[in-house]
């Protein structure tokens, strides 16, 4: 096979790889190619492609981020509890309410501000995302547990979950939240200054420094669009569930990461898109539902899904060294 032609099929591996496991799928299983199985799928990916958008923005310029399951639990737990108990300042005699849109909001902003952290670190101190991030994964854990108090956070209301279960034009409310983040980023990354930036500082860092990007900036906002989508995640999960979680998130760095790479963003940074990680999260949703319903133990289902992960990756070494 001619290089030409092996990097020609290599933009096709991961819509190779979902045709043969839908295939595969369809054989082991009636049930899998059912329409409520499909919008089940869409439904359970619609958070992955969340966080999996922003964690792309992340890896194409070199960096991880491996709190964003932490941050989702987190900025759903606060938006539970404001939503349901608001602030009371006992000692002031005072109550703060919140409405919906309010501790939506401050969701959102606590994801933000968690992910601005982060890139505050890593571009202050020069502390390797793995490890900034890593910190971040207890910290923002142990926030939720604290604010929590270890037990879930329910009863919400109908307005609240109908953002999880609702439907809108016949689409569930998830999927059109999911299709809003990834038309809004495949424009920022394709259509603007910034995205250029930030295929630009994956790419060769130091010429990008020296042509006069605002490397660390350019970072720092990159891991707050992260958190904010990582916040979003979490609404999502907590009105779907109506309940707020303590352990919610746990190992969704782990899928994103997994449908990053899938979809063909190198880690080396620099190479990808945010149109390959959608089709990665569908790969791992694909994956995740069809190894439910073929009643694979959970155990094994980790075991798959990092052989998977450990594939791409090798894949992605051999793509790049192909190039």
């Amino acid at each position: 096979m001619s290089r030409p032609y092996s990097l020609q099929l290599a933009k096709f591996q991961s819509l190779i790889a979902l045709f043969i496991l839908c295939l595969a799928l369809s054989i082991l299983s009636d049930k899998f190619l059912t329409v409520d199985n499909g919008w089940n799928v869409l439904r359970q990916i619609s958070v992955n492609i969340c966080i999996s958008v922003g964690m792309t923005l992340i890896v194409l310029t070199s960096g991880i981020d491996l709190s964003v399951g932490s941050v989702l639990a987190l900025s759903g737990a606060i938006t539970a509890g404001l939503l349901k108990s608001g602030i009371e300042l006992p000692g002031n005699d005072l109550f703060i309410g919140f409405t919906m849109l309010g501790a939506i909001l401050a969701g959102l902003l606590t994801g933000s501000v968690l992910g601005c952290f982060n890139g505050w670190i890593i571009t202050r101190f020069k502390v390797p995302p793995f490890v900034a991030t890593l910190g971040m994964l207890t910290i923002a854990r142990g926030l939720t547990m604290l604010w929590t108090k270890g037990y879930p956070i329910s009863g919400l209301g109908n307005n609240f979950a109908f953002i999880g279960s609702g439907w809108f034009l016949g689409i569930p409310v998830l999927v059109w939240i999911a299709s809003v983040v990834v038309v809004l980023s495949v424009f920022m990354s394709n259509k603007t200054a910034f995205g250029r930036y930030i295929f630009a500082i994956g790419g060769n860092e130091n010429a990008s420094r020296l042509s006069g990007i605002n490397i660390n900036k350019v970072k720092v906002l990159v891991y707050t669009i992260a958190g904010l989508l990582a916040a979003v995640g979490g609404i999502m999960v907590t009105s779907r569930l109506d309940s707020a979680q303590p352990n919610a998130g746990m190992s969704y760095e782990l899928d994103s990461i997994a449908a990053v790479v899938i979809g063909g963003t190198s880690l080396s940074g620099g190479r990808g898109s945010i149109m390959g990680t959608v089709l990665g999260a569908i790969i791992i949703g694909v994956l995740n539902n069809g190894l439910v319903l073929l009643d694979v133990s959970p155990f094994w289902q980790q075991v798959v899904k990092g052989f998977v992960i450990l594939f791409a990756v090798i894949i992605d070494k051999a793509n790049s060294k192909a190039e």
